[in-house]
């Protein structure tokens, strides 16, 4: 870049300093601003357009355009050459605009037809702010220092709006960061909770985005990419032992930290006259644009290295480091772009609910948002970059919305929904003792889902009988390394403890698919949900389940036990593991271990292929449990990670329903125990009708007992049998509506 327009574009950047120093209107400081750029660019028109919703821009201010369409022209997202700038985060520098695909005259701002075109994107860690164009009637193409030099400009406006200094009278734009915001993700947990949000990762706040000394800035940079290296090569060094992922990660680190052209590209922001943070965060932005449309998956997926390197590196330039000073609030909303187990449980029950940017309903942090009864909403798009520590928050978990500092209409109605579900609380803790006995005289038994000692205080709570599944599987995924045998001993034993005589059925390891362990070598499957999971790996690896069936053995010592298979899928897959539980008994016989007053074994029925399986099956099995949520997307092919489809399916469909009943019948006649478990077990209408066609065990999570239990008893199972079959008979898809009319009549 030839110094003159080096000392154009760092002179313009003081001025833009000058004008964000004064106490200017905020209206006033972006006129002053677009007239700042359009005399050092040489142009006739420089416009500004920020977002107003995500999907529609607003011009903002203007240099050369009518000042009477200023708030008043607006563009949706994609809409012209602006919103192709917009949508796309890319630059677009054409001498001859009105040939360009998609071009749109607008000619209420009274623009004549300017020939030449340069839209930056406003931009701030991938989160688009909005667009800064400058317009030419000369026909020419502004060259490449011209574009970079606009990008740093457009860099320093993302800070300031970032920042609210546009914001005030006659800016017509509501501040960042203050206005009300619904966001829809995907519900993980149910449950509604209200607090105020608490950042995992806070985000570095950049307050001078325009350095006055180049030199210094340089030195700063320079002291933090050397501190930010040596970091590294520690993080490197005490993992030396650990597996080959991790250490590529740490590579990758360390490939990022030692890179000559990130170093070059934040040196030459520096000099054009950002300051160091303002220079890493350009760079940030700008290679998220770029990475994250790039079609190689492995750069993508180095996008996260980047951007933890980079965040490291501004912690580093402003001393926030990650306290940023905040306290966590006394009813804390956790909000993060995504979390690992270990970290969720640190938080513990000290959460309100959980909101994260990706994440999915089979995640290892929604087992233990499950498992620790918090509402947690996924994949709520842009909430890491909308809110900030201490924000007012509201997380409907059922409807997987976020009220993002909601208004007074929002909040009166969420307390008054919380207010009678209290009041309903009251009426199940009355009955909390009772049995679930239907009208009609028949009892359903009502079980717990469990995978945390944590959980184990809920068996008395709830009235549940008791514990119809314990999930093993979050002993192994909160760690770093396979857990000892000894360490699981003295968890089941602590669990059986805690259960005081009541029946625990422990479910044995179900990993795979998406609960990949993180010292275990992950399998490139195209479909992992019908992959090497659950009880395929056990019968691959069989060195892990005898670990695990001798740490139940000995955890029991002389006591009942009952331990279940997951995702059987043939009658071959029970025998053998049945098998492994009779070799493991026999050795702990012959060392002199005590064994259980009485073992039973079962299987879970999650695949439709076992509905299927020889009556000797069902004969020799101990009990079954029917794993609702995997049957159900395996039955309607519908993958339950997908919202596409997950909801487009109703389990009271009259097939799934039909299905059900047969494998009650075929158990029926063979006298095998059967229950339900899942999500749909805690549904007091599901619940209801799996009940009527014959299910007399269910198992759910805490919560859902006392609903379903205070719906139970005042329904009669035989009337909702006829139901369902008049339903059936008229050929109905679903028996819902006619259930629901039911329920209504009865009050």
């Amino acid at each position: 870049m030839p110094d003159g327009t080096e000392s154009e574009s760092r002179k313009l950047l003081k001025r833009l300093r000058e004008v964000m120093a004064g106490s200017d209107a905020g209206q006033t400081r972006l006129d002053k601003i677009t007239h700042l750029i359009a005399d050092s660019m040489g142009t006739e028109v420089c416009s500004v357009y920020l977002f107003r919703d995500p999907e529609t821009l607003e011009l903002c201010a203007t240099e050369g355009l009518d000042a009477e369409a200023v708030h008043h022209t607006r563009m949706r997202l994609g809409e012209g050459l602006v919103g192709r700038v917009a949508r796309a985060g890319r630059v677009v520098n054409t001498p001859n605009a009105p040939a360009e695909p998609g071009f749109r005259y607008m000619p209420e701002t009274g623009e004549e037809r300017y020939s030449s075109f340069l839209g930056i994107p406003i931009q701030r860690l991938g989160e688009s702010l909005g667009v800064l164009v400058v317009q030419s009637r000369e026909a020419r193409q502004f060259s490449a220092d011209e574009v970079y030099a606009l990008e740093v400009v457009a860099m320093v406006i993302a800070e300031m709006t970032e920042l609210g200094a546009f914001v005030g009278e006659g800016a017509a734009l509501s501040p960042l960061h203050q206005r009300s915001v619904v966001i829809r993700g995907t519900s993980a947990q149910e449950g509604t909770a209200e607090g105020h949000v608490w950042l995992h990762e806070p985000r570095v706040v950049v307050t001078n985005p325009i350095a006055d000394d180049p030199q210094r800035e340089l030195e700063r940079l320079s002291e933090a990419v050397e501190e930010l290296r040596v970091g590294v090569d520690k993080m490197l060094e005490l993992s030396r032992g650990a597996d080959k992922e991790q250490l590529q990660v740490l590579e990758a680190y360390r490939m990022f930290a030692n890179s000559k052209g990130w170093m070059r590209r934040m040196e030459e922001d520096i000099a054009r006259g950002l300051s160091a943070e303002a220079a890493v965060e350009k760079e940030q932005s700008l290679a998220r644009s770029r990475i994250s449309q790039a079609q190689d998956s492995y750069l993508r997926e180095r996008l996260s290295d980047l951007d933890d390197l980079s965040n490291r590196l501004l912690r580093i330039l402003t001393g926030q480091g990650n306290n940023t000073g905040a306290e966590l609030p006394p009813d804390p909303i956790l909000i993060a772009r995504n979390i690992g187990p270990g970290d969720l449980l640190e938080y513990g029950r000290t959460l309100r609910g959980i909101v994260l940017e990706e994440g999915s309903v089979g995640s290892h942090a929604a087992i233990v948002a499950r498992a620790l009864a918090i509402p947690l909403v996924v994949r709520a798009k842009r909430i890491t970059t909308e809110a900030l520590n201490g924000d007012h928050i509201i997380v409907a978990g059922d409807q997987g919305l976020v009220h993002l500092r909601p208004d007074d209409t929002v909040v009166s109605a969420f307390r008054d929904k919380i207010a009678m579900r209290a009041e309903a609380q009251q009426r199940y803790a009355s009955i909390r003792d009772k049995p679930a006995e239907t009208l009609d005289g028949q009892t359903v038994a009502l079980h717990m889902n469990a995978g945390l000692m944590a959980d184990l205080p809920s068996l008395e709570s709830s009235g549940a009988e008791g514990v119809g599944l314990f999930r093993t599987e979050l002993q192994f995924l909160v760690r770093n390394k396979m857990p000892k045998r000894s360490e699981l001993v003295a968890l089941y034993a602590r669990v059986l403890d805690a259960a005081h005589g009541k029946r625990v059925i422990f479910r044995t390891l179900d990993i795979g698919s998406d609960k990949v362990l993180p010292y275990m070598k992950p399998n490139d499957e195209p479909n992992p949900a019908l992959g090497w999971r659950a009880i395929r790996v056990g019968l691959d690896k069989p060195g892990v389940m005898r670990m695990q069936l001798q740490a139940l053995i000995r955890a029991a010592d002389g006591r009942p036990l009952t331990v279940m298979f997951p995702f059987v899928a043939q009658f071959e897959e029970y025998r053998a593991a049945r098998a492994e539980v009779d070799k493991t008994i026999a050795r702990e016989k012959r060392l002199g271990h005590r064994l259980p007053e009485n073992i039973e074994i079962g299987a879970m029925l999650e695949t439709p292929s076992l509905a299927f399986a020889p009556q000797k099956f069902f004969d020799e099995v101990g009990f079954l449990s029917i794993g609702g949520n995997d049957l159900k997307q395996f039955f309607f092919a519908a993958d339950r990670e997908n919202e596409r489809v997950r909801r487009r399916y109703d389990t009271l469909n009259v097939s799934f329903l039909s299905l059900i009943e047969q494998i009650v019948e075929r158990c029926d006649r063979s006298g095998t125990p059967l229950s339900f478990c899942g999500e749909d077990a805690g549904r007091p209408i599901e619940a209801l009708c799996l009940a009527a066609i014959g299910l007399r065990s269910l198992s759910m999570r805490p919560a859902s007992i006392g609903p379903v239990k205070s719906l139970l008893r005042r329904a009669d199972l035989g009337e909702v049998r006829k139901i369902i079959s008049d339903a059936r008979h008229r050929g109905d898809q679903s028996v819902r509506p006619a259930v629901m009319d039911y329920l209504r009549d009865q009050g």
